[in-house]
């Protein structure tokens, strides 16, 4: 791709808007080297791929030249920011972020070049800081801006409390921005206020402000935005297997989403599979394994990805178990299935097991069982117990 291209792409692909876009324009196209802010608080031990579509924006970003510096939240991650929450984040405690950031550059260096990264924890300067240098900062902003914002006017509306550590907050990630001397700084469209307030604090300490690129936000497996407090999230830290399966398990609706901002699809050529899509020339289920293909291959190499596709062609396509899955042995001949399920590590209760059984999630030898009162009479040979489209075990009695 050319030099040009490529920064059309970089300011617009996935990008929900761009401050001040004209500005970052010519920067880019004059061969500027730019110093590019991300934080991260790390909330959870995690880095999900809603996250990495900000990283693969920095990718881009290094690959042109620029200097990627990370902010790891480990003050902020305490503090906790509130952007999109519907309440008040909970603070955290500095042994749980510790414990949380431990493998985040080993996540981070699956996309970027971690050898031309400056790192830091903004610790190294918001801990230092007293009243008077946040009264002076503080200053900087109104209260009604602050409350201005939908979440933050929604909870008031509700009569649900805010803390004014939460008002804090902004001031904290935009002195971020001005401790590093960001040209860049990315986030999603629930950061913008935060990214607004690092351009109002470096203008106060005569910096020249950074430019905004603000990402779109993924949507997650379950239809909302992806996090990691929801659960609906495709860990980077996912095994092969489930990074796969949890592509495959998604709706049909987030395929071309998804190829957009988690993989470097030529945009011409998801244009054409999105067309092909909607006019039944194309099975998504095939747009989706060519999805799940390339977003293992991108963190765990092409080898896994070829491997686990074999094993979902097998598995779901050809109607074949998996060759290597573990095995339970049980001392009886007899067991009623939800205890199996339990016994199988399906189901943490009774309660959890009839669920799964009510629901048709449950097979024995690919037949559906829906009856919970099933008692599994084990033959000499092993049966195949199945949980959902992709948890197998295989059972025999050992009744010596």
């Amino acid at each position: 791709m050319k030099k040009n291209d490529a920064i059309t792409e970089l300011l617009t692909r996935g990008v929900d808007e761009v401050i001040i876009k004209s500005d970052l324009e010519k920067k880019l196209r004059d061969g500027k080297k730019l110093r590019v802010k991300l934080g991260i608080d790390p909330t959870s031990p995690n880095v999900h791929i809603g996250r990495a579509v900000q990283l693969l924006k920095l990718r881009d970003l290094q690959q042109l030249g620029h200097r990627i510096v990370l902010i790891i939240g480990d003050f902020t991650g305490v503090i906790g920011d509130t952007s999109d929450k519907e309440s008040e984040r909970p603070m955290l405690s500095p042994q749980t972020i510790k414990k949380n950031l431990k493998t985040y550059k080993n996540q981070v260096g699956k996309l970027l070049d971690m050898t031309k990264i400056e790192f830091h924890y903004n610790s190294e300067w918001l801990k230092k800081l007293g009243y008077w240098e946040i009264c002076e900062q503080a200053d900087v902003f109104s209260l009604s801006s602050f409350i201005a914002r939908d979440n933050i006017r929604r909870r008031l509306d509700m009569g649900a409390p805010i803390s004014l550590r939460e008002v804090l907050y902004p001031l904290m990630q935009g002195y971020d921005s001005v401790m590093i001397k960001s040209d860049i700084e990315l986030g999603g469209t629930d950061q913008r206020f935060n990214m607004l307030a690092g351009r109002d604090l470096q203008k106060h300490y005569g910096q020249e402000p950074q430019s905004i690129i603000i990402m779109n936000l993924l949507i997650g497996t379950d239809g909302r935005k992806m996090s990691s407090s929801w659960g609906n999230t495709i860990n980077l830290t996912d095994t092969p297997d489930a990074m796969y399966g949890k592509v495959m398990s998604m709706p049909d609706t987030l395929i071309t989403s998804y190829f957009i901002h988690c993989t470097r699809e030529p945009l011409h050529v998801i244009e054409e599979l999105e067309k092909q899509m909607k006019n039944n020339t194309l099975n998504p289920r095939d747009a989706k394994m060519r999805l799940a293909h390339q977003i293992v291959a991108l963190y765990h190499g092409e080898k896994k990805a070829a491997e686990v596709e074999d094993a979902f062609v097998a598995t779901f396509q050809a109607k074949q178990v998996p060759q290597s899955i573990p095995t339970l042995t049980v001392s009886r001949t007899h067991v009623p299935l939800v205890d199996l399920l339990i016994e199988a590590k399906f189901a943490s209760s009774k309660t959890e097991a009839r669920k799964l059984i009510q629901q048709r999630s449950v097979s024995i030898n690919t037949v559906v069982i829906d009856d919970c009162a099933h008692t599994v009479i084990l033959p000499k040979e092993s049966i195949v117990l199945k949980k959902g489209k992709r948890h197998f075990v295989k059972v025999l009695a050992d009744t010596h």
